[in-house]
């Protein structure tokens, strides 16, 4: 029996009940199909500053780097927004991100076929809608140097410098690549080349690795007229592969068109490790009331189940699970409309592992 160590860094708010749903649904896949996982809980955010005083302990890192995979909640909250802004519980998630050399963030949107009324889009448009953004996390204009505001003639200049090597393009352009292989074997390089000499080596470094992809389609597009085809026709994408700054905005774009942020997972990879959360906050309001949608962190666990441990089947099996599940009617408070079965985080739980079960026995 395959055994995978887990760390589990529940966080802040919301953050410990739906990680708890996504173990449960992890142990009874692995009772299914034969795997062993372990889970190790580590303190990560403000939870870590009230009994560390820091918001990311070292023994934290230690476990993380000692571990398969990192299975995240949500960190802060109102409580710690009056500290300094390097103690916040935010720097947790930045710190973990940076000791772990993740540099690719996937980002899925999908627009479930019960929910899709609530799509802003038509729903002729959104039906479909499947896709990946593949940000990458480590360069751009979010680290490049130099940066501030400076004084020039007496006047105040802000700088902020977008900067990539080489590597660090070539590296989250072969993980999308990869990734595009997994799915339906399409991928988009998005850039602003005709503009940026940073986006025109982009465009080079992408062109050259497609040469050792040649089973997946390339199209390129610029940043402007993805933003535009995302709301036009986005069934038609399928891995969408982009630097930093270009990449923040366009997978908060594609969120908005699935219509529920509690429905969102997502994945920080790198060579080595890779972290797996929901795209949603820490809720405080509505913390410990049992109500919260587990859905996103289920489906970041399905993603950790494909990405980090190569199980196909049993990731499938868990999000077609979801789909069922939702076409029964069963709905947490956020995704509810009058008429449907509502249920609280257990009730949504227990649901998709009565799914899982069936779907399971059918050999899916």
């Amino acid at each position: 029996m395959p055994t995978f160590k887990i760390a589990l860094l529940e966080g802040d708010g919301i953050g410990p009940e739906v990680v708890s749903s996504a173990v449960k649904v992890l142990k009874r896949v692995g009772e299914l199909s034969g795997i062993d996982f372990v889970f190790e809980k580590a303190l990560i955010g403000g939870s870590a500053i009230d009994e560390r005083g820091t918001p990311l302990p070292q023994e934290t890192i230690d476990l993380c780097l000692s571990s398969d995979a990192v299975l995240l909640g949500a960190v802060g909250g109102p409580k710690w927004d009056n500290l300094p802004t390097e103690k916040r519980p935010e720097k947790g998630l930045l710190g973990i991100r940076k000791a772990l050399d993740l540099y690719a963030n996937l980002r899925p949107a999908k627009v479930y076929e019960p929910l899709i009324a609530s799509s802003p889009l038509k729903e002729d448009v959104a039906r479909g809608t499947d896709f990946i953004v593949v940000r990458e996390l480590t360069g751009d204009v979010y680290y490049g140097e130099p940066r501030g505001i400076f004084v020039q003639e007496g006047k105040r200049v802000g700088i902020n410098t977008m900067k990539y090597t080489e590597d660090e393009i070539r590296r989250v352009v072969r993980k999308a690549f990869e990734i595009a292989r997994l799915r339906r074997k399409k991928l988009t390089s998005v850039d602003k080349s005709n503009v940026l000499e940073v986006s025109g080596l982009w465009k080079e470094i992408v062109e050259e690795e497609s040469k050792n992809y040649p089973d997946v389609q390339l199209e390129h597009l610029y940043v402007d007229n993805c933003a535009m085809q995302i709301v036009r026709r986005p069934s038609s994408f399928d891995v969408i592969v982009t630097g930093n700054i270009f990449g923040d905005i366009l997978s908060d774009e594609a969120a908005v068109i699935t219509g529920s942020l509690g429905m969102l997972p997502s994945a920080s990879l790198g060579d080595k490790y890779a972290l797996y959360e929901p795209v949603h906050g820490s809720a405080p309001d509505i913390a410990g009331r049992g109500v919260a949608n587990p859905i996103a962190t289920i489906l970041s666990a399905s993603m950790m189940l494909r990405y980090s441990f190569g199980f196909e089947r049993e990731a499938k099996v868990i999000e077609k699970a979801i789909e069922v599940v939702l076409e029964r009617g069963y709905r947490t408070p956020d995704i509810y409309t009058e008429g449907l079965i509502k249920v609280g985080t257990e009730g949504m739980t227990e649901a998709i592992i009565k799914a899982v079960e069936e779907l399971w026995e059918k050999r899916l």
